[in-house]
């Protein structure tokens, strides 16, 4: 939320996000915010790397944040929700 330069994953992800006109809801998590961990990061993904997107349908997408803005701006990321496209 506060790092907002070019190599910070989470930025370089929600940038992509922005630029592509995509709604989203930003989830503070980790141990930047007081009272958090990544405890929910640890059950939706598996581990404990941020950021991850989680659709609508509660599936989740997680790949290095590089690979996910890349991702975004080719205008790929309903591909990466399992099941048929939305």
């Amino acid at each position: 939320m506060w790092a907002k330069f070019g190599l910070h994953p989470c930025w370089r992800v929600q940038k992509a996000l922005n630029e592509s006109g995509i709604e989203y809801e930003l989830v503070k998590e980790g141990p930047a915010f007081k009272g958090s961990s990544r405890e929910t990061t640890r059950e939706r993904t598996g581990q404990e790397k941020l950021p991850w997107i989680e659709f609508e349908d509660g599936s989740v997408y997680r790949e290095e944040s590089a690979d996910m803005a890349e991702t975004i701006a080719a205008g790929k990321l309903d591909e990466k929700r399992p099941g048929p496209p939305a």
